[in-house]
């Protein structure tokens, strides 16, 4: 039922968005993000369901996953507007850990190629005796690394919204091509022959 083509490729699109949703999903914990935790959460429940939907061929499935892709990726413009500092968004926020924690991205103090530098602690500078980490001479800031994340949500969301589509419109054509074809109707001789047949036990009874 309907080339493995589309099919096929809805299905690596969605295997590929679960493993980079897991993996920042990790590091959205180990950076204490709550709102980025919760939508990650989410986006991998309906990325499975997705994926349940293309294998058994449920396009109500993947209409809600196509649906969602959407909705991915107006979240993932959002963070990268965020650390961007795009339209009076600050990166420096409490805004996606729901102002219970102090922490931003664990990519802060964990840059690709950032050299540690730890200042002096002056004062109450320094909470509980942590040293400050400034991430110099990084090869690329955090913020930028989750720019690049959100980027490639963005674009497997993209990929996956029209091969979502595209595969649902399949499967609703051969599904509306199986029902013209009678494909529905478990009697469909039954319902033809039964008024000859009563007609002809009515004619083997009537008087000589």
């Amino acid at each position: 039922m309907g080339s493995c083509s589309g099919r096929c490729t809805l299905l690596a699109l969605c295997t590929l968005q679960l493993v980079t949703a897991l993996e920042r999903q990790v590091f959205d914990f180990l950076g204490y993000q709550w709102a980025p935790i919760l939508a990650n959460f989410v986006h991998i429940v309906v990325v499975i369901l997705g994926l349940f939907g293309t294998l058994q061929y449920r396009s109500r499935y993947i209409v809600v996953y196509a649906v969602w892709a959407a909705v991915w990726v107006t979240w993932n413009v959002f963070i990268i507007c965020f650390y961007l500092e795009v339209g009076g968004l600050s990166k420096d926020s409490e805004l996606l850990t729901f102002n219970l924690s102090r922490h931003r991205s664990w990519w802060v103090e964990h840059g690709l190629g950032c050299l540690q530098e730890e200042a002096a602690a002056v004062g109450l500078g320094a909470m509980h005796g942590q040293s400050l980490v400034a991430d110099a001479g990084c090869a690329m800031t955090y913020s930028y690394m989750e720019v690049l994340h959100s980027g490639l949500q963005i674009l497997l969301a993209l990929l996956g919204f029209v091969y979502g589509c595209y595969v649902v419109s399949v499967l609703t054509e051969e599904e509306d091509s199986f029902d013209f074809i009678g494909g529905f109707d478990p009697f469909p001789l039954y319902h033809v022959n039964e008024k000859p047949s009563s007609l002809l036990s009515k004619q083997a009874y009537l008087p000589a």
